[in-house]
């Protein structure tokens, strides 16, 4: 999806090139698999299993039970279990990040947000990107779409183009993306019409060079690597943990495919940002239902 599972593919690939040590894996692609993929992995003797995103709770719940002695693993969600490590992240920091970014780069003052499946998840990334506009133009306008309530929403590109070429009807200049595969189909819209993306997850800025004017980093590839590192190594532990900037969990991606969209301006200012929000004088809140 060149975006959240490309991130945790690239963690665990990381992790084989360094120790010479191969893992197995295993796509879901029905609601059914998660906990039977989970078993047959703790049945075949693996010491460690990431269940990467939300989706993965329940099975990770039961099956953890079932194998306590196997280390679980488990991104985007909380676990309060003895051999279950969970990791989650501050979104809303990042984002408020790059909704600094798109309202400096706005010549119009209107940006959009495109989500995946509307579920709290998502709204954090759409809370900190508001607030992140905002804290640059107050007076400004945030478009805001979902694309579904189901996990289809996570894989439909022409729907994410639809519903940036809407936002553009309707003055928007920047358009952040979290969205999955769905986002390909905003981002691509965003270049087509002239306008910028902002894209999720990985650093997606290399597939439309000096179309996409950021990207919110979300560093779920050194989550994969550290839980199996650990693992090998014998420092894992089980236990909630929450990552953001100061973590280095959340972040911002500037390289030569956006380089010249991001002034050293917006750079100072964001970078300005970073700073208070680490230490505590500027506070990002988070999503409340």
């Amino acid at each position: 999806d060149k975006s959240f599972n490309e991130a945790a593919y690239n963690g665990a690939e990381r992790f084989k090139k360094e120790t010479g040590i191969v893992y197995r894996e295993f796509e879901v692609t029905s609601e059914g698999q998660r906990e039977q993929a989970l078993r047959n992995m703790a049945r075949r003797g693996a010491t460690v299993i990431t269940a990467v995103g939300f989706s993965q709770s329940a099975a990770v719940d039961k099956v953890s039970r079932e194998y306590p002695n196997t280390k679980f693993c488990l991104i985007d969600d909380k676990l309060d279990l003895p051999n279950v490590q969970s990791v989650t992240f501050k979104e809303h920091e990042g984002s408020f990040l790059v909704g600094m970014l798109a309202a400096l780069a706005s010549q119009s003052g209107k940006v959009g947000f495109v989500g995946g499946m509307d579920i709290p998840l998502i709204r954090n990334f759409l809370t900190g990107y508001e607030q992140g506009f905002r804290h640059v133009k107050a007076d400004g306008e945030v478009f805001t779409n979902m694309t579904g309530s189901t996990p289809a929403a996570w894989n439909d590109p022409t729907r994410g183009a639809e519903l940036a070429k809407s936002q553009f009807g309707r003055g928007a200049d920047v358009v952040f993306a979290a969205a999955g595969a769905t986002g390909l189909g905003v981002l691509q819209a965003a270049a087509d019409a002239g306008k910028l993306g902002v894209g999720v997850d990985s650093n997606q800025n290399w597939i439309h060079p000096g179309k996409i004017l950021t990207s919110m980093v979300k560093r779920v590839d050194v989550t994969v690597y550290d839980c199996m590192k650990s693992a090998k190594d014998g420092s894992w532990t089980a236990g909630h943990r929450v990552v953001g900037l100061k973590e280095e969990g959340v972040g911002y991606a500037l390289d030569e495919n956006n380089r010249k969209l991001v002034t050293a301006e917006m750079e100072t200012a964001v970078e300005d940002a970073k700073r208070k929000i680490i230490a505590g004088e500027l506070v990002v809140k988070p999503y409340q239902p």
